[in-house]
Parts: C-alpha cells; structure tokens; sequence
C-alpha cells in the first residue's frame, strides 16, 4: 500500500484553532475548571487517510503553544460485544447488513452516551477498547480493566474529545426519503447494463433490510447533538473505498503475513456502502442544520481525488 503522506491538516488545523479560540471564549476554562471539553467528530471515508490525519491533529493540539490534554477515540470501540453481534446476527437472520460489525445497529449507543457524558463533566472516565482481531476478525470488546482511563488526574482535565468513524455524523432519513433512494437504487440496478452498470449496494438489500439501519441511527443523533465541530473526508467517487480498502489489506498482509483475501475485503465493503449512498447527501449539506442555531461554520468538507489528496475544501 502505498504510504499516505497527509495534506489535509493544513485545512482542518487552522479550522479547528478557530472554533477552539471561540468555544475558550464562552466557557473560559482557565478560569473554570468546570468547562466542559471541545468535542470534534470526524467522518472519513475507509482508506481516506482518516488515521493519519487524527495522529497529527493530536500531535498538535497536545503539543506547545496549545498544550491542550486530547483524547481520541472511535466509534468502532463501541462495537457490540461478540456475544451481542451474534446475537443480533441470529434475531436478523434476512438482514444481512447485520450479519456482522460495522452498520448502525451494531454499536452499544448507551454506553457511547455515558462516556460522552462523563468527559462532559470531567469526570475520571475509562474509554472502551475493541480488538478487531478476536474469534478470527469477528472482533470482541476488551476487557474493561485494558480500557483507556483519562481525567484521572481533576487539575488537568480533557480540554478537546477527538471523536472519528465511518459513520459518524450520519443522521436519519425520514421514511419518505428512505423509500425514494431505495427506490431509485432499485430501479437503477434493473436498468443497469453491461456498458452503465449499477455499482451500489443498496439496490442489493431490501427496504426493510435498510429501515432497520435507518430506525436504529435515530439513537445516534445524541451522540452527533453534542459535537462542536465537523470534519469530513469525502470521496470525489465513494467507489475509491474499494480500492482504498484493497490496499490497506494488502498491507496488512505484507506486515503481518495475515488478512483478508479480495474477495473478503470486497464483501466486506459492501455491507457497508448501502450507508454511504444513504447518508453521504445530507453530510454535504451540512449535519448540525436543525441540530443547532448557531451551525454555521462548523462543518469542514474536504473532497479527496483517488489519490486521496485534497481536491476542494467546503466550510459549512
């Protein structure tokens, strides 16, 4: 695979400071210990350079002149534990974006929110952990005493949460705009020929396969409500994740002489890529409209060529 080199900090930093100046600015945390932290979601495409550009925002604001105590995190650390997934494998045996991690559906929300909450009143507060690897690549949570533990110390309290994912950030369609995009994907996938062809996913599910991942991203929208910042890595073409996620398995295969076979990485991908032509729209137009009033200038969109380098960048 080759080696990401990241051009996209040079737009999220100044972007970030920004916000972070102003959200001081109210709440003066120098002054009241009692602030609560600058909480950033980030939603990248997968093999966008997401990864890379997180180690270096961090870097960053922990370092001189910021100094900032960062605590970054996923969404894929509250995945369900296995038992849980097989679980809700087995109770939706005719859905299979659900058959395995990765949709709406298959995070514990309950437990996102208590920890969101907890660092909001900077409180001693343990961050889960999921090994991906565990019941060979099923993946399972590690045990709490292996958790990340922050705010132990009350005089240096989190300041900025790092909160990046695949899908975070992603709201819910009414029923109305569900229908009308599974319905189109439907068509198009019939119309498809061999000179045009349908290369979604969401044509392949049925529309209760994709209510169920709708109804459950509603309990999402608690966790996205708290965020003061967004970045979004967008694809020029969301089918690069294909490619991009070819090449970090073969990566990994070269490193550690184990991974998933391209055909896995490909079916991989398409239990996942319903949600992008699902969601993808309304991350463009801007998630925190309705969420709240002051939204504007919050959202950053970078759209990346197959290159992955930064091809425009759209402040929302």
């Amino acid at each position: 695979m080759p080696e990401i080199q990241d051009d996209k900090a040079q737009y999220v930093v100044p972007f970030i400071l920004s916000l972070l100046s102003d959200h001081h600015a109210r709440h003066s945390p120098a002054a009241n210990p009692a602030a609560p932290p600058f909480f950033i979601g980030l939603n990248g495409v997968q093999g966008a350079g997401k990864s890379v550009l997180v180690s270096i925002l961090k870097k960053t604001l922990t370092s001189p002149p910021h100094n900032l105590s960062t605590v970054v995190f996923s969404l894929d650390d509250f995945y369900l534990t296995h038992a849980d997934q097989v679980a809700l494998a087995q109770s939706h045996p005719d859905n299979p974006l659900l058959q395995h991690r990765g949709q709406p559906s298959t995070h514990d929300i309950p437990l996102a929110l208590s920890v969101f909450a907890s660092l909001k009143q900077n409180k001693p507060t343990k961050i889960p952990q999921y090994n991906k690897a565990a019941f060979s690549g099923q993946g399972d949570r590690v045990p709490e005493n292996e958790w990340e533990y922050v705010n132990a110390d009350p005089s240096s309290p989190v300041r900025v949460v790092l909160f990046e994912g695949w899908c975070v950030g992603f709201r819910p369609l009414s029923d109305e705009a569900l229908a009308a995009k599974h319905a189109a994907a439907v068509q198009a996938l019939d119309n498809s020929t061999p000179s045009n062809p349908y290369k979604g996913r969401l044509g392949h599910n049925t529309l209760k396969s994709v209510i169920a991942i709708n109804e459950a991203l509603k309990s999402y929208d608690a966790l996205t409500s708290q965020l003061d910042a967004f970045i979004h890595i967008d694809a020029e073409d969301p089918q690069y994740v294909y490619k991009w996620r070819l090449e970090q398995e073969a990566g990994l295969r070269a490193s550690r002489g184990s991974g998933m076979t391209d055909d896995q990485v490909r079916e991989f991908v398409d239990g996942y890529y319903p949600a992008y032509e699902l969601y993808t729209d309304t991350l463009r137009e801007g998630l925190f409209k309705g969420i709240r009033e002051d939204w504007k200038g919050r959202q950053l969109r970078l759209v990346v060529g197959e290159d992955r380098k930064v091809k425009e960048v759209v402040r929302i």
